[in-house]
This record gives structure tokens, sequence and C-alpha cells, in this order.
């Protein structure tokens, strides 16, 4: 099973690497782009093949390790 991680900060969390490329692009000569934000996304690909047993097991290790849920959200979508 594959499982896709986007991790987002939240609104109204400060965005330094965001700014930066907005300005980047904007120097660029990309014109009419709003606030950009920055975020990762994690793919990962287990062994596990019981849906509901993989999201819990991706629920943990965002709670533990990828996604800081004091300032990021984050959204699983499983393959397969």
């Amino acid at each position: 099973m594959k499982a896709k991680v986007h991790v987002t900060l939240k609104a109204g969390v400060l965005d330094p690497q965001g700014k930066a490329i907005g300005h980047a692009l904007e120097s660029l000569g990309f014109e009419g782009v709003g606030e950009v934000r920055q975020g990762k996304f994690i793919e990962l690909e287990l062994q596990e093949t019981d849906p509901d047993r993989a999201r819990a097991q991706i629920e943990q290790m965002c709670q533990r390790l990828l996604a800081n849920t004091v300032i990021e959200n984050y959204r699983i979508d499983l393959e397969g």
C-alpha cells in the first residue's frame, strides 16, 4: 500500500520560506502571484494491506515525526 502525506503550515503561522519563494518568483518576472505557502510531501510504501490499520499507522507517524502538529496540518492519501 502506498501512502502520500501532505504537510502544510496552519493558517496564521508565518512562512518565511513561502515569502522568499514569492519574492523570487516576482523577481523572475512572474506577476499576479498572491500569497505563497510552502509545505512538504512524503510518500511511503507500506507492507500493510488493511486500509484502516495503514491509516492508523501513518497517523502515528505524523503525530510523532512527520508533522509538527503545533504549527502544521497534514493530509493522508492511501492508494492500493
